[in-house]
């Protein structure tokens, strides 16, 4: 099924609901989730948090970067009418996902070991970049920060470079320090400042982590939820 958020109206995001039942069994009761891989996000924010310069980035459609098996893609299969009408009188197609999927409870942990293991394998020539990888994600999204824009420039890229060699895209990137912006190409900054003229207009406002950051500053605020209570139970707005 495919879904939008209000944060990022004009994304659809397509999600496989794998804890659907049939016949009283779901898909997700037999896959195996694996040991639990993703870093701790107190300690992936408090890392943000350790040196002046911060650095925030992300790594596109990251569960679909990683192939499954050809053994296993039968207990992925999911059918397709043409042109999307689920009412068509037609046989629907028959397909199978060739790579890890939104709503499978093997997804994350499959990706996750997939990125620390293409990081340590690169931890000799890219020393920085592969502790940042295998350390300071949460899941798809990057957290660090160093102490110098020389740091931070080449960690940038030092990381990209790492990605790259696994087929990975590490992108929207964003940091507190005008002159680190300047060396990341417009096509890898964050869409908060992809068209910023940075000389003239201050960085924006981002979301990390579940808080606000603003960026210029270099602060963190919360958004202020009004609660409504309804029938006795809790609403948040």
């Amino acid at each position: 099924m495919g879904f939008t958020i209000r944060k990022k109206p004009d994304k659809l995001r397509v999600v496989f609901d794998c804890s659907a039942k049939y016949k009283n069994e779901t898909l997700n009761q037999h896959l195996l989730t694996g040991q639990d891989l993703i870093n701790g996000l107190s300690v992936v924010l408090c890392r943000f948090r350790q040196y002046p310069i911060a650095i925030m980035c992300d790594i596109e459609k990251m569960f679909h970067q990683f192939k499954v098996p050809e053994s296993d893609r039968d207990f992925l299969q999911f059918l397709w009418w043409k042109d999307g009408n689920i009412h068509s009188e037609k046989e629907p197609l028959e397909y199978r996902m060739k790579v890890h999927l939104f709503g499978a409870a093997s997804s994350p942990g499959c990706a996750n070991y997939g990125l620390k293991y293409l990081a340590k394998l690169q931890e000799v020539k890219y020393p920085d970049a592969s502790h940042f990888i295998q350390h300071d994600f949460y899941v798809d999204d990057g957290f660090t920060s160093v102490e110098t824009e020389t740091q931070a420039i080449k960690l940038v890229n030092d990381a990209q470079r790492v990605c790259v060699n696994g087929g990975l895209r590490l992108h929207k990137f964003i940091c507190n320090r005008v002159n680190v912006m300047d060396s990341i190409p417009h096509s890898e900054r964050a869409s908060g400042v992809k068209d910023l003229n940075l000389a003239l207009e201050n960085l924006p406002v981002e979301r990390a982590l579940g808080v606000q950051w603003s960026v210029e500053e270099d602060v963190f605020s919360f958004l202020e939820f009004k609660i409504h209570y309804l029938l006795g139970e809790i609403c948040c707005q």
